[in-house]
């Protein structure tokens, strides 16, 4: 028995049976547009020097065009739920795949800075459509007391996505003597760097034919002879009617989805949303996006060759995998409260670590220069504020995101939070070349503010969800 009640006949046969395994694959699936995410979101890491040279862009041009794919995942967030309960949750994902598939080719072939920047948009759109579908979808096939995992799969798939395209660059950039060599083709290696995006988004487009449509979208599109099949294959036979009817009860409304749905009667933006919205926009005011959007620059910058760049890179792309392997396995056994409390707490201690050892180096033509232990010490708190964050900001959001809305709200309440999220990366993503040109103190100090600040947010306004059912979520 579950700490919020019995564990119903639908849940227990979960792990032992051919109709679980197939919820696993279904998952899996959808969280590939996590991986597409996490790719599209970093792949700009290591061709952001030879961007630089080959349009000659200043900083704030340059900060602009790493950062342009953001106001397109906002855009694509936005969007995303209402596409979600019109069409279905099988048709963002499709959408999606063609916007990365688009942006692999425009961004890969851009003639100027400009077309890049669209190119960059194009597949912000996607990524910020399958930031909010997969964990939606996830939520809604998936049984209660796994869910935690089962949404996790998204975090996994967007750092798996990081690291492989941190991989690809370095690999690229490698064979070819640097990123701006040309490489084969007549093409330089960081145009490659992005065609790469193309083939991971022509198999999810193809994936996403192969799974059911959401039980949850079809009970409120009154396609309920539809849902109960589906959900026999998911769950087995047992009470479906009964899980079925208090599903549609929960989503029981005489009006369409709208943005109305985020209110209160009395008129009043829900709290659950704001707390939501607070969330996504703590996790990406930690700064956990400029170690994989400027972890090259930044490290050559205070005297890692290039080389030397990547390879740091990559490694704390690969602790970042790691580590989100431990909120997989922990999410549903602590809770998702304890692992934000945690993650908050090595946030802060490594990230005011940083801020230290950059503000009492050495400068030397207006760059802070690592000597001695500085360097080792800068490189190890880098990597365990990774683990911090992979452990528990990085999926947790996620997870709750995905689960905390109630039925009735949850695409777009969730497509809010998420456009919330990009905003929000799109501000430290742009601003990190100008407070790096500041000083870098600065900007690691700023970042470690606001995450003792996400400590005091869990402690007061997070409530625990762990084996609630969805239908169980309040408002």
């Amino acid at each position: 028995m579950s700490e919020h009640g019995p564990v119903s006949d639908q849940e227990s046969i979960y792990d032992d049976t051919d109709e679980g395994k197939g919820v696993v694959r279904i998952a899996v699936v959808a969280a590939l547009g996590g991986f597409l995410f996490g790719y599209d979101s970093a792949v700009i890491n290591g061709a952001v020097s030879a961007v630089e040279d080959e349009f000659n862009a200043a900083s704030a041009a340059l900060g602009f065009a790493v950062a342009s794919a953001l106001l397109g995942a906002a855009a694509g967030a936005m969007i995303a739920g209402r596409i979600a309960d019109r069409l279905g949750r099988l048709a963002v994902m499709k959408i999606a795949a063609v916007l990365f598939l688009l942006s692999a080719i425009v961004t890969g072939l851009a003639p100027n800075l400009s077309i890049l920047v669209l190119g960059r948009i194009i597949g912000g759109v996607g990524v910020g459509m399958a930031s909010v579908i997969a964990p939606a979808y996830i939520a809604e096939i998936a049984p209660a007391r796994i869910r935690g995992r089962l949404a996790s799969l998204q975090q996994l798939a967007i750092v798996t996505g990081i690291f492989i395209s941190l991989l690809i660059d370095f690999l690229l950039a490698r064979a070819a003597g640097g990123s701006g060599e040309t490489l084969g083709a007549g093409l330089e290696a960081w145009r490659w760097m992005f065609l790469a995006m193309a083939v991971p988004a022509v198999i999810y487009g193809a994936l996403a034919f192969s799974i059911p449509e959401s039980p949850r979208f079809l009970i409120a599109a009154h396609r309920i002879a539809d849902a109960k099949v589906i959900l026999s294959k998911l769950l087995g036979p047992t009470r479906i009617d009964a899980k079925i009817e208090k599903i549609r009860l929960s989503m029981e409304r005489e009006t369409k989805p709208s943005w109305a749905d985020l209110r209160t009667p009395a008129g009043k933006v829900a709290t659950i949303v704001w707390v939501g919205l607070a969330l996504s926009v703590f996790q990406q005011f930690v700064g956990i996006n400029v170690i994989f959007y400027y972890s090259n620059i930044l490290w050559e910058a205070v005297g890692f060759d290039e080389e030397q760049a990547f390879t740091i890179t990559v490694i704390s792309a690969t602790i970042n995998v790691l580590t989100t392997l431990i909120a997989i396995a922990t999410v549903d056994k602590f809770g998702r409260k304890p692992l934000l409390i945690i993650g908050s707490i090595g946030m802060t201690v490594t990230l005011a670590t940083m801020a230290y050892i950059f503000g009492t180096a050495n400068v030397v033509d207006g760059s802070p220069v690592l000597e001695g232990a500085e360097g080792p010490i800068a490189l190890v708190a880098a990597n365990l504020f990774v683990v911090a964050f992979g452990m528990s900001w990085g999926p947790v959001v996620w997870v709750l995101l995905g689960e905390m809305f109630p039925n009735r709200m949850r695409a777009a309440a969730l497509g809010l939070a998420a456009a919330a999220q990009w905003v929000a990366n799109w501000l430290i993503t742009v601003s990190f070349p100008s407070l790096r040109d500041i000083s870098l103190s600065l900007a690691y100090g700023l970042y470690a503010a606001f995450a003792l600040l996400s400590l005091l947010f869990v402690l007061k306004f997070i409530e625990e969800t762990k084996g609630k059912q969805l239908e169980d979520m309040r408002g």
